[in-house]
């Protein structure tokens, strides 16, 4: 009878990973619930810049979070995916509880809802293709910072589809400061990598923001 060895160290190393994975999801599940309830219950209350940095920002921050500690992409999609709709679910449940309007909670109309889903997730996804040490990296990590950066732009400028007059100067400069550490917090390598990441952040926010401008003068005949 023939003896096989069993190296019970790959076994062991194979459930810490399964382990691993289902504490990902548990934890993106309840991150997204909790945020998600903390967001309805804040919503008109206390000073307006509280609201104005939790909405969008902290959701936007849980996905990125959740994707870039994902062991896959597959697996940043799934707990990304979960993590934002377990946001939106819980928002508009404790919006409906407290008896406020849902329609226009998060994202402002059902359109935007689906818009804020498919921006968590992809900004997840980008989270998580930062963790390469290559120029796709460095790509993702400025697509991250330029969403965020551009974002600031649309809300902080007069005359643009999300301006809130209220949003500059404090809660801008804070939020377009934070853009920019998060991007070298992204890359945590050689530092020409973070460099590259930077500047692809600004030519991706200014190439936006031209865009943006040409489209409210009319140079861009569409309608907003």
């Amino acid at each position: 009878m023939k003896n096989t060895t069993i190296d019970y160290a790959d076994f062991a190393e194979y459930d810490r990973r399964q382990r691993g994975i289902e504490r990902h999801l548990v934890t993106a599940f309840l991150g997204g619930l909790v945020v998600g309830l903390i967001g309805m219950l804040i919503s008109g209350k206390g000073p307006g810049w509280i609201g104005q940095i939790y909405d969008p920002y902290v959701y936007l921050a849980l996905s990125l979070v959740v994707g870039a500690s994902a062991s896959g992409f597959g697996w940043a999609l799934l707990t990304t995916f979960l993590a934002a709709v377990a946001t939106l679910v819980a928002a508009l449940g404790a919006g409906a509880l407290a008896g406020h309007d849902t329609s226009d909670s998060i994202g402002g109309s059902a359109a935007g809802l689906n818009w804020t889903l498919a921006l968590l997730v992809g900004l997840g996804l980008l989270a998580y293709v930062t963790r390469r040490d290559d120029s796709w990296g460095d790509l993702a990590a400025g697509a991250v910072g330029a969403a965020l950066i551009a974002d600031v732009v649309d809300r902080a400028t007069p005359g643009f589809i999300a301006s809130e007059r209220a949003f500059w100067p404090g809660p801008a400069m804070v939020i377009g400061l934070l853009a920019v550490v998060l991007v070298l917090v992204l890359r945590r390598n050689a530092r020409r990598r973070r460099v590259r990441a930077l500047a692809m952040s600004a030519l991706f926010a200014g190439v936006f923001t031209a865009c943006l401008a040409a489209l409210m003068v009319g140079w861009i005949p569409l309608t907003v």
